[in-house]
């Protein structure tokens, strides 16, 4: 049967469908986080996100999106570097999380990390803080990183 002008715009409204859809399920694709965890002398480093950033003003664990391909740990080298200023070398991961926004999803891997050299200054953050254990308390971080806030908590071998 030959494919007629009708036929070929049905055809085509078919690929259109399957594109969306295709680009819906792409759009749903978690985000993927690499976080450090930085510890010295008892106490934790963590960032505080730009006031104008997805949400911003809260405090968060150093780190930032993988790129396609990059693996986690060279993320988390190349954010830290690119927010803080410094070198690191990732150590273990302590805990991995899934987290839902209404508006996107996420995938966060949380790295014990060793500072190597420089001191961390605020180059693409707000500001920066030394924490200790107690402190956590008193900063309020984005509903994502909740799970590993409890387990720092609870936690006194992590800070050692």
């Amino acid at each position: 049967m030959p494919v007629t002008g009708t036929n070929q715009r049905r055809a085509a409204g078919r690929r259109l469908t399957l594109a969306k859809t295709g680009a819906a399920k792409s759009q749903n694709a978690p985000v993927e986080v690499a976080a450090a965890l930085i510890f010295r002398a008892g106490k934790l480093l963590i960032t505080q996100r730009h006031a104008k950033a997805h949400l911003g003003g809260l405090w968060e664990f150093p780190g930032g999106k993988r790129e396609p391909g990059e693996t986690y740990e060279a993320c988390l080298v190349r954010e830290i570097h690119e927010e803080l200023g410094v070198a690191i070398v990732v150590g273990e991961c302590l805990a991995e999380i899934s987290h839902e926004y209404s508006e996107k999803r996420l995938h966060l891997k949380f790295f014990r990390a060793t500072l190597t050299s420089g001191e961390p200054q605020p180059l693409d953050c707000a500001a920066l803080h030394w924490i200790t254990r107690a402190g956590l308390a008193e900063f309020a971080f984005p509903e994502a990183d909740r799970q590993m806030i409890t387990k720092l908590q609870r936690s006194r071998s992590v800070w050692i």
